[in-house]
């Protein structure tokens, strides 16, 4: 089942609060109120869809950070996020709607952040594809980038966290390691392995999909796994050296 269904109008629509339900409420004409909590969106919104949700407008906000909105930006979030041409309408109405509104990017990272907090694997998968997104039209703008850092501050990453989702979108021989695992060169090897277990458990694609990352976007964490195994592959190594 496509995560794109319904998510203008039915549940979604009045069941959030924050200003995503705002956005979504002005679009069907209804009012959600602003005091809903997140546990009643919670409990009547598909975990994928609110993931969905959250990329189209940061998308959006991240697609005019540099006050302009590239051909090349709007054709990567449509194959980005798998949007497939019969929900390409009502995508383009939530799309259009965040990126006319006053309303700037901050209160909808925030919302996200209370949504997914405890989830921070979630949250750096979507830095993840906002630097897949702004990077489309060849380059990342220094507006772009840094709503993207301010975006994983209000998410609350730390910025060893930040720093190793941007070393390992880098090709595995221009790579880093010790950034992507978000250590040291002169850690001790048993820590590292230590780190690199986590990374690697928190970044497992089966372990996203049961956190509410959709299947549609799940290639970019199979990329980032793929930068942790071939970092500790680097640092084994270096240290035996």
């Amino acid at each position: 089942m496509s995560i794109w269904g319904s998510l203008i109008g039915g549940m979604i629509g009045f069941s959030l609060g924050g200003p995503f339900g705002m956005l979504l409420g002005s679009l069907i004409g209804g009012k959600v109120s602003r005091s809903r909590s997140r546990s009643s969106f919670k409990s009547f919104a598909q975990p994928q869809q609110v993931f969905a949700l959250a990329l189209i407008v940061l998308s959006a906000k991240l697609s005019k950070a540099d006050g302009q909105v590239s051909r090349e930006e709007l054709i990567a979030v449509k194959d980005k996020l798998k949007i497939p041409e019969h929900e390409l309408d009502q995508v383009g109405k939530i799309f259009n709607k965040a990126k006319e509104e006053s309303t700037g990017y901050e209160p909808y990272a925030k919302q996200i952040s209370q949504i997914y907090q405890g989830n921070i694997n979630v949250l750096e998968e979507v830095i993840n594809i906002l630097f897949y997104i702004a990077e489309a039209d060849g380059n990342i703008s220094d507006q772009e980038f840094r709503m993207i850092q301010h975006v994983s501050q209000l998410f609350g990453l730390s910025n060893a966290q930040f720093n190793g989702i941007v070393e390992g979108r880098k090709s595995s021989d221009k790579l880093n390691p010790y950034v992507v695992l978000e250590s040291k060169p002169d850690d001790n090897l048993t820590d590292i392995r230590k780190r690199y277990l986590k990374l690697s458990k928190e970044h497992h694609p089966d372990l996203l999909l049961s956190k509410g990352v959709p299947q549609e976007v799940i290639e970019e964490s199979k990329k980032k796994m793929r930068a942790i195994n071939s970092a500790w592959d680097q640092i084994q190594k270096l240290k035996s050296n």
